[in-house]
């Protein structure tokens, strides 16, 4: 009995490397990092892929269909990601491809999270058993940059001074002016009674 249990999987893991064999038999995908592509990307930078998927086989590959799958790996973080918002080049589908004969497909990706991920390209055809996959190719997405304080302190502050600084101007405004008339009003009144009293000693 336990000689059977420990057959099972050995029994499953042979039919899987001769599912594999026969696949890469039929589609080879070649996957690698477009030369364009940032040298440290950041959140909000594009990525693309370029893909490069073979038929070795000896036969037509009819109703082909491939598709970008991305999964993160981060410790205690690993999951496959959504692409809706990642990437609007998802899949790509060909009638059909001869032997020998190849598809090459770019696949832009505008980076929305920070992580480490992985890109798989995976295929399939109407008339190939088995799923054909690429080599995880991976890369690392720094966080956005923070603007540095040094930057900020000037506008935090100097926004807010040089408003109240205006309204306070605004404000004395009026009054500056109703003193300024003030004074010359006065100091007319001054020139005229001086004007006035020489006007009256010279009578005399």
């Amino acid at each position: 009995m336990p000689i059977k249990i420990l057959l099972i999987p050995a029994i499953v893991l042979t039919a899987f490397l001769f599912a594999a064999q026969g696949n890469a038999q039929g589609l080879a995908i070649d996957l690698t990092l477009a030369k364009s592509n940032p040298s440290a990307p950041k959140m909000g930078n594009h990525l693309a892929f370029e893909s490069v998927i073979t038929n070795t086989g000896s036969r037509p590959v009819e109703g082909l269909i491939a598709w970008i799958s991305l999964v993160r790996v981060d410790p205690g973080q690993e999951q496959p990601m959504d692409l809706e918002d990642w990437s609007a080049h998802k899949a790509v589908t060909e009638t059909r491809v001869g032997p020998g004969r190849s598809i090459r497909t770019k696949w832009p990706m505008r980076l929305i999270q920070a992580g480490d991920y992985r890109v798989v390209i995976s295929a399939v055809g109407r008339n190939v058993d088995g799923l054909a996959t690429s080599p995880f190719v991976g890369f690392t997405v720094l966080p956005k940059p923070v603007v540095e304080s040094s930057r900020i302190l000037p506008v935090a502050f100097g926004v807010p001074l040089a408003i109240g600084t205006l309204l306070i101007w605004r404000l004395w405004r009026p009054r500056l002016r109703a003193s300024r008339l003030e004074d010359d009003r006065a100091r007319s009144r001054g020139v005229a009674a001086s004007d006035s009293a020489s006007s009256d000693s010279g009578v005399t």
